[in-house]
């Protein structure tokens, strides 16, 4: 299976409506070759149920990318290690867009240590092993993290404590990788709705949102591409917010 694209590992892509199968079809549309780690039992939870593995494959060699679908649950602390190493049936991984996230709703007073511990796992150590793994077996010349992270708080403490965490991870992973020839930046992409969004959250978005509209996938795709192309490289331990102007003027 091994292939002559570059090789781009992406997190988070079970479903046809999230921001990662945005990424994924831009990237596929890019001349990368993805493979891509969901979990199936945690998607089943969210809303819109779990999506279609088999088709958004289908979707995404019909652009001529070859894929790899890998069930993992990346709260395991051996499943870094794993993923990488089927993906590397493809070929050598250039590349690691973290897209994943854990996310139930708690506050300081609500959340439980089962509960935060697994955000943690999930959101923040994953994505130090994750990044980890890259940087170890790296054998190119340039190479590319770019995680997503993101602003919340209210309401979901453990999900937006994990972020922040994961915020610093890869600003330390822009220093420590770079003379390696690894780029690492965060993206914020403010509100996007993908399924989750009840109609008084999506006419609030809109309201707070100077362009009049709520993002799309394809809105953050398009930076991740940048991102992860040749112009891209000198960009590096940045968060940088594609979010329409949201988090300027809310």
């Amino acid at each position: 299976m091994e292939s002559s694209r570059p090789i781009v590992l992406l997190t988070g892509l079970g479903r046809s409506i999230g921001i990662a199968a945005g990424i994924a079809e831009q990237l596929a549309r890019d001349g990368w070759d993805i493979a891509f780690v969901y979990n199936a039992e945690y998607d089943a939870t969210l809303n819109g149920g779990a999506g279609d593995v088999k088709g958004i494959e289908e979707s995404l060699r019909a652009l001529g990318a070859q894929t790899l679908a890998i069930n993992a649950d990346l709260a395991e602390p051996e499943v870094a290690t794993a993923v990488f190493d089927v993906a590397e049936t493809l070929g050598p991984v250039s590349a690691l867009v973290l897209s994943h996230a854990h996310s139930v709703n708690a506050t300081l007073l609500t959340e439980t240590i089962e509960g935060f511990d697994r955000h943690f796992a999930v959101n923040t150590r994953a994505s130090w092993l994750l990044m980890r793994e890259l940087a170890r077996r790296f054998i190119g010349t340039s190479g590319r993290i770019v995680a997503l992270t993101s602003d919340a708080i209210d309401g979901e403490i453990a999900y937006g404590a994990s972020k922040g965490a994961l915020d610093r991870l890869v600003r330390a992973a822009a220093a420590e990788f770079g003379p390696l020839g690894i780029s690492a930046n965060l993206l914020n992409p403010g509100p996007i709705d993908t399924g989750w969004m009840t109609q008084q959250i999506r006419e609030w978005g809109i309201e707070q949102t100077p362009a009049g509209r709520l993002g799309t996938p394809a809105d953050i795709a398009a930076l991740v591409s940048f991102l992860l192309s040749e112009r891209g490289g000198w960009i590096s331990g940045q968060l940088l917010k594609a979010d329409g102007g949201f988090s300027t003027y809310r």
